[in-house]
């Protein structure tokens, strides 16, 4: 009983996870021997020296503000799109078999062509996170704005409202659960493109200190910045499941994310 009432505690499930997984990384890290493969103990030495360098803060600031961007960007033309596709069939029918063919294409294989569009630096980044957020959120906000009920539209319509109120007031907020899950997996992508794309173009930020440690044998900085990266993308999940929450508190139930591809 007491293990129960411990494991229901908030935040000790997380804990015992992340336990585990460094004990896993500690014992798998001796049983190889592999320079190149440090113990979980050696990369959190690490931690305090990376943090010490200025650039450090440099770099993840570059990478944070690549990341909001695209993000953002996804943000205001995404869901759009994907609402107007929820309540019409023809721009569904017109843009459901882009989109498909979009899909599998990995996100980050458009590097080098966006390169050539627009050189190597910021906007390069930037649009290829915006293009592999843009997915779940059209798509999230697609399923959304289709499963409005049709009650609620037509009491709108018989209360005068007009198309664009119609929109703002009744069909996103019925579609907000949808739409947020759509963002909370796009987080996710973001900073996955975030750290792929700089390790393509290696200029500036997360990626750039990856590469740089790796260049120099430099494995417990390498395994210590995924260790902050990792950190990050949990902060990050935690932070939006509150906004999240606060703004869907009328759900019925919690809305959990799909799992980036």
């Amino acid at each position: 009983m007491r293990m129960r009432a411990l494991l229901a505690l908030p935040g000790v499930p997380p804990l015992a996870s992340m336990t585990f997984l460094f004990l896993l990384w500690q014992a798998a890290s001796v049983a190889l021997g592999q320079s190149a493969f440090p113990p979980a103990t050696q990369a959190l030495r690490a931690l305090p020296g990376l943090f010490q360098d200025p650039e450090t803060y440099t770099n993840l600031g570059a990478s944070l503000w690549r990341m909001a961007a695209g993000f953002i960007l996804a943000l205001a033309l995404a869901v759009p799109v994907g609402v107007v596709m929820g309540r019409s069939r023809r721009v569904a029918g017109f843009l459901s078999p882009i989109l498909t063919a979009v899909y599998p294409i990995p996100k980050a294989a458009l590097m080098p062509i966006i390169m050539l569009w627009v050189g190597i630096g910021d906007l390069s980044k930037v649009l290829v996170i915006f293009l592999g957020v843009s997915l779940p959120l059209v798509y999230h906000s697609y399923e959304g704005a289709r499963a409005v009920d049709e009650k609620l539209i037509w009491s709108a319509m018989a209360m005068g409202t007009g198309p664009v109120q119609r929109v703002l007031r009744v069909i996103l907020p019925a579609a907000l659960p949808d739409v947020l899950l759509g963002c909370r997996t796009g987080l996710a992508m973001a900073l996955i493109l975030m750290i792929t794309s700089e390790m393509i173009v290696r200029q500036s930020g997360a990626g750039n200190i990856l590469f740089n440690s790796l260049d120099m044998a430099q494995y417990d900085n390498v395994y210590a910045m995924i260790v902050v990266l990792g950190a990050l993308g949990v902060i990050l999940d935690l932070m939006f499941e509150q906004v999240r929450r606060r703004l869907t508190f009328w759900a019925d139930s919690k809305v959990e994310p799909l799992p980036a591809a």
